[in-house]
């Protein structure tokens, strides 16, 4: 290749694609352009990608359908952090001559924030800090013990399996349960598994979710699940957004048929200013934080910066959708 190219990096919020990762061994060859904005709207983003070569987008916040590709002749790479992502279409990437490659992602990042989410609505974390900066009541929830008390994961993969380890290690009593999971795969772990998923959310304190969305798992907390944990229940979703039926969500935060729930995940991302869940009761909820820290966004353009560099050597590295 001769020339150079042009690269827009896409959702940049924090500014930290050129902060976090070092892009001199391509800026001979690439001009790099951030943009700190979320475009949702594809003839917006058609036309503010018209005159780039390569695109670098952070995890699934956008979209890249055929029907965005096929407008983007000049595209020829584009860089998608972690290694699996469900919203690029493959194969209209193949058609349009694009070469799609993937970074490393840590795991650790979401397993902190599954806690974090925990840990804040077990103790009333944010009621009980506004409370104190707003000179309000001195002490007005009474937390939720831990200890003793039953985790049911909904999945016991890689994120599943080490927020599993932290419950044990605060003495908690951890289930899991998923379609193909097995006594063999619990027990190596240290947790039990739960003979159903009604067994599993009738009977834990704490739920979380761990899965991978697919056509198994969409929707697979609705009202009915809601419905049978119990009323002193908190679930947490750090995982898909449509893996909880979230109209059923809000219906039980709002009649109080769960004592809360923590969500890092929407089924719109951002969240336009008027949604139900930015007023929710109950509810704890982080803007997708989950994979977004120092070490995990070093990992995400470092790689980006190599993905970019071995492409441009005629090697490309980490290519998805073969």
């Amino acid at each position: 290749m001769t020339g150079r190219l042009r690269c827009a990096v896409l959702d940049d919020y924090q500014e930290a694609a050129t902060t976090l990762a070092d892009w001199s061994p391509v800026a001979d060859r690439v001009e790099v352009v951030t943009y700190t904005d979320h475009l949702s709207h594809e003839d917006r983003l058609a036309a503010r990608l018209a005159d780039f070569d390569i695109v670098v987008t952070l995890r699934e916040r956008l979209a890249f359908p055929a029907s965005l590709l096929d407008r983007l002749p000049r595209l020829k790479l584009l860089v998608a952090s972690g290694m699996r992502n469900s919203v690029i279409d493959y194969a209209a990437a193949a058609r349009n001559g694009v070469t799609v490659c993937g970074t490393a992602s840590s795991s650790t990042p979401p397993v902190e924030l599954t806690w974090a989410l925990l840990l804040g609505l077990a103790r009333g974390i944010v009621p009980e800090n506004n409370a104190l900066r707003a000179y309000g009541p001195w002490q007005s929830t009474i937390g939720a013990d831990l200890h003793g008390r039953r985790l049911g994961l909904l999945g016991l993969g890689k994120i599943g399996s080490r927020v599993a380890r932290v419950g044990l290690a605060f003495g908690m009593d951890v289930v899991a349960w998923s379609r193909n999971l097995t006594e063999e795969r619990a027990a190596e772990v240290g947790v039990a598994l739960a003979g159903s998923k009604e067994e599993l959310l009738a009977g834990s304190d704490f739920v979380s979710v761990h899965l991978a969305l697919g056509e198994r798992t969409r929707g697979l907390i609705g009202a009915a699940e809601l419905g049978l944990m119990r009323p002193t229940a908190y679930l947490v979703n750090t995982s898909r957004a449509a893996i909880v039926d979230q109209e059923a969500l809000l219906e039980a935060l709002h009649a109080g048929r769960i004592a809360g729930a923590g969500i890092d995940v929407f089924d719109i991302e951002p969240l336009p200013a008027e949604h139900p869940m930015r007023t929710a009761p109950r509810l704890l909820a982080t803007p997708h934080l989950g994979y977004v820290t120092r070490s995990n966004y070093a990992t995400y353009y470092g790689e980006a910066v190599e993905d970019i560099r071995a492409f441009l050597d005629g090697s490309p590295v980490r290519v998805l959708g073969r």
